[in-house]
Protein backbone atom coordinates (compact mmCIF):
# COMPACT_ATOMS: atom_id res chain seq x y z
CA UNK A 1 0.00 0.00 0.00
CA UNK A 2 1.42 3.40 -1.00
CA UNK A 3 2.03 6.03 1.63
CA UNK A 4 -0.24 9.02 1.44
CA UNK A 5 1.61 12.28 1.94
CA UNK A 6 -0.32 14.85 3.96
CA UNK A 7 -1.08 18.04 2.13
CA UNK A 8 0.42 21.17 3.64
CA UNK A 9 -2.03 23.33 5.49
CA UNK A 10 -2.80 26.80 4.11
CA UNK A 11 -0.45 29.47 5.46
CA UNK A 12 -3.07 30.94 7.79
CA UNK A 13 -3.83 27.56 9.32
CA UNK A 14 -0.29 26.69 10.40
CA UNK A 15 -0.04 26.11 14.10
CA UNK A 16 2.92 26.46 16.41
CA UNK A 17 3.97 22.83 15.87
CA UNK A 18 4.01 23.25 12.10
CA UNK A 19 5.96 26.51 12.37
CA UNK A 20 8.53 24.75 14.57
CA UNK A 21 8.81 21.93 12.04
CA UNK A 22 9.38 24.39 9.18
CA UNK A 23 11.99 26.27 11.23
CA UNK A 24 13.76 23.01 12.04
CA UNK A 25 13.76 22.08 8.34
CA UNK A 26 15.37 25.40 7.45
CA UNK A 27 17.90 25.02 10.29
CA UNK A 28 19.14 21.85 8.65
CA UNK A 29 20.41 23.96 5.78
CA UNK A 30 21.43 26.94 7.91
CA UNK A 31 24.83 25.50 8.82
CA UNK A 32 27.50 26.44 6.23
CA UNK A 33 29.11 22.99 6.30
CA UNK A 34 25.81 21.17 5.81
CA UNK A 35 24.91 23.57 3.02
CA UNK A 36 28.27 22.89 1.31
CA UNK A 37 27.61 19.15 1.57
CA UNK A 38 24.14 19.47 0.07
CA UNK A 39 25.44 21.69 -2.74
CA UNK A 40 28.22 19.16 -3.46
CA UNK A 41 25.66 16.37 -3.65
CA UNK A 42 23.60 18.29 -6.22
CA UNK A 43 26.00 16.89 -8.84
CA UNK A 44 25.20 13.33 -7.81
CA UNK A 45 25.92 10.69 -5.18
CA UNK A 46 29.35 10.80 -3.55
CA UNK A 47 31.33 8.49 -1.27
CA UNK A 48 31.90 9.81 2.24
CA UNK A 49 35.66 10.05 1.67
CA UNK A 50 35.15 12.25 -1.38
CA UNK A 51 32.91 14.58 0.63
CA UNK A 52 35.57 14.81 3.36
CA UNK A 53 38.28 15.56 0.78
CA UNK A 54 36.13 18.18 -0.95
CA UNK A 55 35.41 20.02 2.29
CA UNK A 56 38.93 19.75 3.68
CA UNK A 57 37.55 19.10 7.16
CA UNK A 58 38.13 16.26 9.60
CA UNK A 59 36.33 13.01 8.93
CA UNK A 60 34.57 13.17 12.32
CA UNK A 61 33.26 16.69 11.72
CA UNK A 62 31.93 15.78 8.27
CA UNK A 63 30.48 12.55 9.65
CA UNK A 64 28.51 14.50 12.28
CA UNK A 65 27.07 16.81 9.62
CA UNK A 66 26.22 13.87 7.34
CA UNK A 67 24.48 12.14 10.25
CA UNK A 68 22.40 15.27 10.85
CA UNK A 69 21.47 15.53 7.18
CA UNK A 70 20.56 11.84 7.10
CA UNK A 71 18.57 11.95 10.34
CA UNK A 72 16.53 14.91 9.05
CA UNK A 73 15.90 13.29 5.67
CA UNK A 74 17.99 15.47 3.36
CA UNK A 75 20.28 12.58 2.36
CA UNK A 76 20.30 8.82 2.42
CA UNK A 77 23.02 6.25 1.96
CA UNK A 78 23.92 3.27 -0.16
CA UNK A 79 26.64 0.82 0.71
CA UNK A 80 28.95 -0.22 -2.12
CA UNK A 81 31.48 -2.64 -0.73
CA UNK A 82 33.39 -0.73 1.93
CA UNK A 83 32.15 2.66 0.72
CA UNK A 84 29.16 4.56 2.03
CA UNK A 85 27.64 6.63 -0.75
CA UNK A 86 25.56 9.69 0.13
CA UNK A 87 22.85 11.11 -2.11
CA UNK A 88 20.12 13.70 -1.85
CA UNK A 89 16.72 12.22 -1.08
CA UNK A 90 14.56 14.71 -2.97
CA UNK A 91 15.07 16.51 -6.27
CA UNK A 92 13.15 19.50 -4.93
CA UNK A 93 16.15 20.39 -2.76
CA UNK A 94 17.84 21.69 -5.93
CA UNK A 95 14.85 23.93 -6.66
CA UNK A 96 14.82 25.12 -3.06
CA UNK A 97 18.49 26.12 -3.26
CA UNK A 98 17.99 27.81 -6.64
CA UNK A 99 15.11 29.85 -5.23
CA UNK A 100 17.18 30.73 -2.15
CA UNK A 101 20.06 31.81 -4.41
CA UNK A 102 17.76 34.18 -6.29
CA UNK A 103 16.36 35.69 -3.09
CA UNK A 104 19.85 36.06 -1.58
CA UNK A 105 21.10 37.65 -4.78
CA UNK A 106 18.31 40.22 -4.67
CA UNK A 107 18.90 40.96 -0.98
CA UNK A 108 22.63 40.33 -0.51
CA UNK A 109 23.47 43.75 0.94
CA UNK A 110 20.67 43.56 3.52
CA UNK A 111 21.54 40.00 4.50
CA UNK A 112 25.26 40.81 4.82
CA UNK A 113 24.49 43.84 6.99
CA UNK A 114 22.04 42.00 9.26
CA UNK A 115 23.42 41.84 12.80
CA UNK A 116 20.53 39.90 14.31
CA UNK A 117 21.37 36.57 12.67
CA UNK A 118 24.83 35.19 13.27
CA UNK A 119 26.38 32.34 11.29
CA UNK A 120 29.51 30.50 12.35
CA UNK A 121 31.97 30.20 9.43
Amino acid sequence: MAKVKPRPEPAGALGDAADLLYAKFMSGLADPTRLRIVRFLLDGPRPAGEIVAHLGLSQSRVSNHLACLKWCGYVDTLRQGRNVIYRLTDRRIRKLLELAQAVVSDNAAHIAACTRIRVQP
